[in-house]
């Protein structure tokens, strides 16, 4: 089940004071004076101790100060000073209280107010005299050189300018939203990615041996021998250009594809408002085809959706928070930074993607054992899906994944399996054809065996449902099943579902190179389709079999 659009919270403006409020108790006039008068000063209001004026007292035409009379202490030699001293410090007490407020309300005011936006930032118009123009260029389109001007009078720019964001080396992204939850969090601090290269302790091309299929060498390798084709990697190519295109001018990517560039060319457009969400799903068929932010055709490409990524992460005392509404984008983004991390070992992502994982962990139901929409919440097997895929990531890229999680997640698909684990259902044991491929891969993904007499059951129901024509979710997970149970069934279920996705993409017009399924992909439209689509047929190469060695270096 892809990711329902998320309930955000109202929106909630922080004033400095409602001059409306309260008029339904008037007041004497002064009194009224004296408080819009505070209130257009901009602070905080004081209410009037009494809204009678105290009365005048005249002024004696002849004040005369009375005279202070300083006596010298017998035997001494020293003045009484005690009435001027008194005095000294009765002034001295109220500064210091009238400082003290002073700083309380100063605190007050500031933490009503949005905190300081992620890194350094310069605002710039960027326009296109003809945006559609530059989609058909393949090369153009992974260029990041945008023409740009001072920032100046917004009323005065034209309807084809959009406001974006130019971040410090050359990226683009935008300032999070901090006022979830009513909470003043800090942003994480986007990595600099173009620091250099003794940032990175691995290889550049796959630093972990789970990822080392993803190199030019072994993706050639693998697609040969694990059932891939000339024709299905063409599919793939046209399938990330096609995500090239429809790219934000901020590095990040949205279901409603018609924020890109692109406008109105292409149909379907989704209507999931995470941007986190959109961005990593988007990112994965990259990262699954070898491409990083240092390596690869793409790394333009790769390089600012990271940077966007790491820049919406919200620190919190639980982690980095990456939902913008749902949990399906939280696990999302925590695979695509745990790979990166994993394929470049960039030190500068260890920490955002450690954090990611970290919310994981805490969002997870301590009774159930599930994830859902929101945090704590009890879980169904979709969302379950994402975040135990987000932790096999982090576990194979070294980062820390406490096991007491992991015994929770089993306990959880204990209570939705049927048939002793053979299928498995959505919140219950009643089984559904892709919960059941979810099932099966999260059994795959925390241990089971391949002689478990269940999981040999479970792939048996999946070769008689055999891939859908309709339906790319339960097709991204059974592929995966088959993939990792090898032999003849996966022989058999590749060849259906490679020839499948080869005849249904999009070869003419600006869809070209994508995909739409109707089922399970209305909210996440098109942008979900294809980024599904993609990763399916990068399943050769885009992880190691868990049941046998592949050598690749013969």
């Amino acid at each position: 089940m892809p990711p329902r659009p998320p309930v955000l919270p109202d929106e909630v403006e922080l004033t400095d004071g409602d001059p409306s409020a309260g008029a339904e108790r008037p007041e004497k006039a002064g009194a009224e004076e004296a408080k819009k008068a505070t209130l257009g000063s901009g602070l905080l209001p004081v209410v009037p101790f009494s809204p009678i004026a105290p009365p005048r007292v005249a002024k004696p035409a002849a004040a005369v100060p009375p005279k202070v009379v300083v006596e010298e202490i017998e035997g001494t030699g020293y003045r009484d000073w005690w009435p001027r001293g008194r005095s000294l410090l009765s002034c001295l007490a109220s500064c210091l209280f009238h400082a003290a407020l002073l700083v309380v309300l100063a605190l007050v005011v500031e933490a009503a107010r949005p905190g300081p936006t992620a890194g350094s930032l310069t605002a710039t118009l960027v326009w296109r005299a003809d945006p559609a123009a530059r989609l058909d260029d393949p090369a153009e389109l992974s260029s990041t050189l945008l023409d740009r001007k001072p920032l100046g009078d917004a009323a005065q720019a034209s309807p084809s300018e959009r406001l974006v964001v130019v971040l410090p080396g050359g990226g683009t992204g935008a300032a999070p939203d901090r006022s979830a939850m009513g909470q003043r969090l800090q942003t994480f601090q986007p990595a600099d990615w173009l620091a250099p290269n003794g940032n990175f302790v691995g290889s550049g091309q796959g630093a972990a041996k789970s990822w080392s299929g993803r190199t030019p060498d072994g993706r050639a390798r693998l697609t040969s021998i694990r059932g891939g084709t000339q024709a299905s990697e063409e599919a793939v190519e046209r399938g990330l250009w096609w995500l090239v295109a429809h790219q934000l001018d901020d590095g990040s990517w949205s279901f409603d594809h018609r924020k890109s560039p692109c406008g109105e060319l292409c149909r379907n457009p989704g209507n999931v408002a995470s941007t986190t969400g959109a961005t990593a799903i988007a990112l994965l068929p990259f990262l699954g085809a070898g491409h990083t932010h240092v390596a690869g055709e793409h790394q333009q490409t790769v390089r600012r959706g990271l940077y966007y990524l790491t820049g919406r992460a919200l620190l919190t005392p639980n982690g980095a928070d990456l939902q913008e509404g749902t949990m399906y984008a939280q696990g999302l983004a925590a695979i695509a930074l745990c790979e990166a991390y994993g394929m470049t070992g960039d030190r500068q992502l260890k920490e955002v993607a450690q954090r990611a994982i970290d919310f994981i962990v805490y969002a997870q139901d301590k009774r159930g054992g599930g994830w859902r929409y929101t945090p704590g919440e009890p879980g169904d097997t979709t969302v379950t899906g994402w975040q135990l895929m987000a932790l096999k990531s982090a576990q194979t890229a070294g980062l820390d994944v406490p096991s007491p999680t992991v015994f929770l997640a089993q306990r959880f698909l204990d209570q939705v399996q049927a048939e002793d684990g053979a299928r498995y259902g959505y919140m219950d044991d009643q089984p559904r054809n892709t919960t059941t491929a979810i099932g099966l891969l999260c059994r795959m993904f925390t241990g089971w065996r391949r002689s478990q007499r269940a999981l040999e059951r479970g792939v048996a129901y999946l070769c008689d449902w055999g891939p859908s024509t309709e339906d790319i979710y339960y097709n991204y997970y059974a592929t995966q099943v088959l993939f990792h149970w090898e032999g003849s069934d996966w022989d058999r279920w590749n060849r259906q579902m490679r020839d499948h996705l080869i005849a249904t993409q999009a070869t003419s017009s600006h869809e070209s190179g994508s995909w739409y399924f109707e089922r399970h992909g209305r909210e996440g439209g098109r942008l979900y389709s294809t980024a599904m689509a993609v990763m399916t047929l990068e399943v050769y190469y885009r992880y190691m079999p868990l049941y046998t060695e592949v050598p690749l270096d013969e």
